[in-house]
């Protein structure tokens, strides 16, 4: 039998009784590592942002931040679940654009909240105003899955830009009387596509945001603003305004627009 050398042999019990050392280490610091969340599967549950908006929300779309102020704990709850549970791969289109719709309204909310009382949501941030720089819509305020996002993150850069679906115009709520309605219901993929239908026709026959007429008509901003959208795949404005409006308009119609009042949308 070979007798292994004295200098190898020290070498072996050392190293042997080094890992000894490590190794329960290693395994108490995994012990003691938090644990990781993994994404949700297939979206998320919005009941409790649901009960939120019926309770302070009217049908006129109309907010009670007061009440969203005094169930303040409820409300950022709802945001911890958004900010954890960021839209993944194998949630569906409609589980994914609900998500986004209700994280720009919530977090519209929340960034009235952070400020409030104030008579807009213009009057947030600085005087003078660069879109995409020093608005409110262009302040990260907030994080979805861990990143610092801003309300323009949500609307041009994932809504906008993923689904092309220029009915979310109709569902984002910027804090403003000239907004859509705000629902008194939270958005979900399975009442996705009526809840945007409605919201529309909602828009569109409102004469405070819309006055469509066959000779002329005075729309929205959000036909100037967001034109692009609108003419998409072939479409026109006249196309989307006769989806919804009880009145119609033709491409010979003259179209001017309303005004937009900033006013706050509350009770």
């Amino acid at each position: 039998m070979k007798v292994m050398p004295l200098p190898i042999l020290a070498l072996c019990v050392g190293l042997v009784a080094l890992i000894a050392f490590i190794v329960p280490k290693v395994v108490r610091a995994a012990d003691k590592a938090p644990a990781v969340t993994p994404p949700a599967a297939v979206g998320i549950d919005h009941s409790a942002y649901d009960k939120l908006l019926k309770k302070y929300v009217n049908d006129k779309g109309l907010v009670n931040y007061k009440g969203f102020k005094a169930d303040e704990k409820t409300f950022d709850q709802y945001l911890d679940l958004l900010n954890k549970n960021p839209p993944a791969a194998s949630w569906s289109k409609g589980q994914q654009m609900a998500y986004w719709i209700n994280a720009y309204n919530a977090y519209t909310i929340r960034l009235i909240l952070n400020h409030y009382p104030v008579q807009s949501i213009k009057d947030i941030g600085t005087k003078i105003q660069i879109p995409f720089v020093t608005t409110p819509w262009a302040s990260k305020f907030f994080s979805i899955g861990g990143t610092k996002m801003s309300l323009d993150n949500i609307e041009h850069g994932t809504l906008r830009k993923k689904y092309n679906d220029p009915r979310i115009h109709f569902a984002l709520v910027c804090a403003s009387i000239s907004c859509p309605r705000l629902r008194n219901e939270a958005y979900t993929a399975d009442k996705l596509e009526r809840q945007l239908d409605d919201q529309g026709r909602d828009f569109l026959n409102n004469p405070t945001k819309n006055k469509p007429g066959k000779e002329t008509a005075q729309l929205s901003k959000y036909f100037d603003w967001y034109k692009g959208d609108w003419t998409s795949n072939g479409q026109s404005v006249a196309n989307w305004v006769n989806k919804y409006s009880t009145t119609k308009i033709d491409n010979k119609t003259k179209i001017s627009y309303l005004d937009y009042n900033w006013q706050l949308n509350e009770q």
